[in-house]
């Protein structure tokens, strides 16, 4: 699933495109794109048809499209194979076009292969802290279908002290406690391997058990990588995450763990082990990343 790099790759490349134009066109092509949406398609289609398209924000791995002084937001949402591109070539396939879009001269898709990406308009109401609720938006307002999800370590207002107490507070391990967006967001399996590995921390270390420091140097691990990612354009395992230009990112290249189970650790040489982990994988190093002791490793 994109995460926080590769949204953003995608936010920023609609904002140097479509900012301050209009959509005059809308077409749906499979019914899961807007099943989120209250009122379906047709709702949808009234409230973007004829809007301007004022801001293009960002908050973890949620976009937004906000409409001048309408309270109405367009929210997307990649899934785990979602897709905005800009004015594709001609003859590209269409087999898995979900939405299409005319805004000012360019023409917007939504390509989804899996369909579990969305758009639905959402209202929005002040940030709880009342500063700007994203990455690309100036307006102290939050999509509501969004209002739960935390800040994210790039964001400026994110106050990563409090995030950090947050996260002892938890009982529970301290990748859990990244995967979890009402905590922090933006941070899913990739960027967690990698930040635990900066920081030395085991995936199941105990929240609970971690120092104000130790909780710290994780966030400021996820921020330091994330920021690498985004420069390379973000993390490209196979076609199904591109930019809008349909260009892959090559952060791939510079993980030291996710991926590189077998391969030496780019520290001590000793290889990356793989491990099962709520249903999905961990990948660490055996000594870089030690298992605490039994009292330290969370139940979970």
């Amino acid at each position: 699933m994109p995460e926080l790099p590769e949204v953003e790759t995608v936010r920023a490349g609609l904002a140097d495109h479509v900012l301050d134009q209009v959509i005059t066109e809308v077409e749906f092509r499979h019914p899961r794109a807007t099943r989120r949406s209250p009122g379906g398609e047709a709702a949808l289609a009234d409230a973007t048809t004829g809007a301007r398209i004022t801001a293009i924000a960002r908050r973890g791995k949620y976009l937004w499209c906000e409409f001048g002084n309408s309270d109405a937001t367009l929210l997307i949402h990649l899934g785990m194979s979602g897709q905005i591109l800009i004015d594709p070539r001609p003859g590209m396939p269409r087999h898995h076009l979900r939405a299409r879009f005319a805004i000012g001269s360019h023409e917007v898709w939504f390509v989804d292969q899996r369909t579990f990406g969305h758009l639905m308009i959402s209202e929005s109401h002040e940030t709880p802290d009342g500063q700007p609720a994203g990455w690309g938006s100036n307006q102290p307002r939050i999509p509501t279908a969004i209002w739960h999800i935390a800040r994210d370590p790039l964001d400026s207002y994110a106050d990563l002290p409090a995030i950090a107490r947050a996260i002892r507070g938890r009982t529970t391990s301290i990748k859990r406690a990244l995967l979890d967006q009402t905590v922090v967001s933006g941070i899913g399996n990739i960027y967690a391997d990698e930040s635990l590995f900066h920081a030395r921390i085991h995936p199941r270390r105990a929240t609970a058990t971690m120092s104000q420091k130790q909780a710290l140097k994780v966030l400021h691990e996820a921020r330091e990588v994330m920021t690498q990612a985004l420069a390379a354009g973000g993390t490209s395992f196979d076609v199904l995450y591109v930019d809008v230009a349909g260009r892959s990112g090559y952060f791939e290249r510079e993980l030291t763990v996710y991926g590189r189970a077998g391969l030496p650790c780019v520290r001590c040489a000793r290889p990356i082990v793989r491990e099962s982990f709520a249903n999905r994988s961990s990948h660490r190093c055996p000594s870089c990343q030690r298992t605490p002791a039994p009292a330290h490793l969370a139940k979970c």
